[in-house]
């Protein structure tokens, strides 16, 4: 796959999960990265809470102190809260839709002057496959990311005359903390028993009956943002173990 040397990122969410397996396979490749998490841990990493609208822009600002230029953005923080709607909290909402959708219009905002002057702007959210269908219970999160889905087809158009390109990744479940950590609000949600979560509730809607690996999700951005990439640009990115072929 194309080298990545010289050319730098933002990846959000980065501590761990997908965005720590994005952050390697960049750096792998050749790319400078600054790592944003709510609690960094790592080189070239800076604590921010991306539900604050200034937080956005001070990241793009200091990835383009360390490092001097800003060729792309992986919008990939994301939490998660499972109640049904008569009972979900609206301060959950408000986070929800704060960090998972308003933040990747703030990054973008900040960053199009840097990714218009870059030659291979690219803008790459990890939207999940929740930003083309729906589970019960989790209305924020699937209305961030269907979202998050509308605006990289605007970014992709906007971007278009400078060559930017912008691309939603929608896995199916992935093994992940933030998996894990709704079986048990799945397992109150659906009366299924705890043990029974996984297969039954989560895995039930996968043709392959298996979780997703971070590095496979790391895989498809590291291509998405080198040279062979650039044609993929305003659609959805479907890597949902054939949960959309139903």
């Amino acid at each position: 796959m194309g080298s990545l040397d010289d050319r730098s990122y933002v990846v959000t969410g980065a501590a761990a999960g997908i965005g720590a397996a994005v952050t390697d396979a960049l750096r792998a490749a050749g790319a400078r990265v600054l790592a944003v998490d709510l609690d960094p841990a790592g080189e070239d990493s800076v604590g921010a809470d991306l539900t604050v609208a200034e937080e956005n822009a001070r990241v793009v600002e200091e990835t383009l102190e360390r490092f001097g230029r800003l060729d792309g953005v992986v919008a990939n923080a994301g939490v998660q809260h499972v109640a049904p709607v008569a009972e979900f909290p609206v301060e959950e909402w408000d986070r929800l839709i704060a960090l998972m959708l308003t933040s990747p219009f703030l990054l973008a905002r900040a960053a199009w002057p840097s990714l218009v002057e870059s030659p291979a702007g690219r803008f790459v959210v990890i939207a999940s496959v929740h930003g083309l269908v729906a589970s019960p219970f989790k209305s924020a999160y699937v209305a961030a990311k269907h979202g998050a889905v509308g605006l990289v087809k605007t970014l992709a158009l906007e971007g278009a005359e400078h060559e930017i390109s912008a691309t939603a990744v929608c896995p199916g479940y992935v093994r992940t903390g933030l998996v894990e950590g709704q079986i048990a609000s799945q397992a109150e949600a659906t009366g299924v028993d705890e043990s029974k979560v996984l297969d039954e509730v989560i895995l039930e809607p996968h043709a392959l009956k298996r979780l997703i690996e971070p590095d496979e999700v790391a895989e498809v951005v590291r291509f998405l943002l080198s040279d062979a990439g650039a044609s993929f640009t305003g659609s959805p990115v479907v890597m949902d173990q054939g949960w959309t072929a139903r």
